[in-house]
């Protein structure tokens, strides 16, 4: 019995090893219906480059925006702090801008522009150097100044406030006499004004900067009016002042045309009474001998000789003379009233002579 089982197990296993023969040639014999050909196996292509990788790209990083100058920092002399970049670019060009004052005398000045001489700021420089400069940092600013353009600008400015000592005077206004007062020179120190100027412009200081000079005093630093003669020559007439103030006229011969009374400033240099009268070095006169005081005299009986030459006041017997261009250039008068004008001058009194 136990012999029959174990051939019917042994039957059982043959049947199941040729049922699963039989189903894999089935299914060997579907998969090729449907090709003409068997499948060529192809093997992959050989190469001698390493297989190239794709370059990683790198994302993209917009630039950090600028940031505010550091509180406190100053940008020759301006005041950046907490500024951006370009505000303080604009502030510190705005700055040096303004123009530099120059001070003449206490009733004239002088404004002169950086851009007149050519002084160029490096602002770009000097903002750069702020935005990475310590709080409260005092950074410079660079300035090209020419020193050829600031030495021509100061012997021009020289050449217009330069001027010389003048003299206290008596001068006429119209036909008036009043003083004048004196006026001391001065001369522009050119080196040490060229020197304050670019200095003022390369630390961007615009501090006044009064002119250096050296100064010269007048000979006659004072003049008072006392008296003054004025004679008008085209109207033969002299006016007498005293104080400045009108006192009285007096008709009077002048030179005729070919011996004219000369024009100018002048004064009384010798006063005399009873004076001889000689005959000057001129053709009119070349034949004439002097002649003594008396009746006959040329010049009455005053003579008030002019720091013109050869050239005075004085009376005349010739009373139909007055009023007219008459004399050989002197001032002639009636006899009494040269005596009244020689009573009230003296050496050194102005006597103006105008053609009116």
């Amino acid at each position: 019995m136990k012999a029959a089982v174990r051939l019917f197990g042994a039957l059982a296993l043959v049947v199941c090893a040729l049922l699963g023969f039989a189903a894999a040639f089935g299914l060997a014999a579907k998969a090729g219906a449907g090709t003409a050909e068997p499948a060529l196996a192809t093997e992959p292509p050989t190469s001698t480059q390493p297989p190239t990788e794709p370059t990683p790209t790198e994302p993209s990083v917009e630039p950090p925006a600028p940031a505010p100058i550091a509180f406190g920092v100053t940008v020759g002399g301006v005041k950046v702090g907490g500024m951006m970049p370009y505000r303080a670019g604009k502030a510190v060009l705005k700055t040096y801008s303004r123009p530099l004052r120059l001070v003449v005398d206490d009733m004239r000045t002088i404004d002169l522009a950086p851009g007149a001489l050519g002084a160029k700021p490096n602002v770009p420089k000097a903002v750069r150097r702020a935005r990475f400069a310590r709080p409260g940092a005092l950074v410079p600013l660079d300035v090209v100044v020419s020193q050829a353009r600031v030495r021509t600008y100061v012997d021009r400015l020289g050449r217009g406030t330069d001027r010389e000592a003048l003299d206290a005077r008596i001068a006429l206004e119209g036909t008036k006499p009043h003083a004048v007062a004196s006026q001391e020179g001065r001369h522009l120190k050119r080196l040490a004004t060229g020197r304050s100027i670019r200095t003022a412009f390369a630390t961007n200081s615009r501090a006044p900067i009064r002119l250096p000079y050296d100064i010269t005093k007048p000979k006659v630093e004072s003049a008072e009016l006392d008296e003054a003669v004025v004679i008008l020559r085209g109207s033969n007439r002299l006016l007498f002042f005293d104080d400045a103030k009108f006192v009285r006229w007096f008709g009077v011969a002048t030179g005729q045309a070919a011996y004219p009374t000369p024009l100018g400033d002048y004064e009384i240099v010798t006063l005399q009474r009873n004076p001889w009268w000689y005959p000057p070095p001129s053709p009119w006169a070349k034949d004439a001998d002097p002649v003594p005081p008396g009746p006959g005299n040329p010049l009455g009986t005053r003579w008030m000789g002019l720091s013109a030459p050869y050239v005075g006041i004085h009376g005349t017997p010739d009373a139909a003379s007055i009023g007219y261009s008459a004399s050989h250039g002197c001032i002639r008068m009636h006899i009494p009233d040269a005596e009244w004008l020689f009573q009230h001058v003296e050496v050194g009194t102005p006597v103006f002579i105008i053609n009116k």
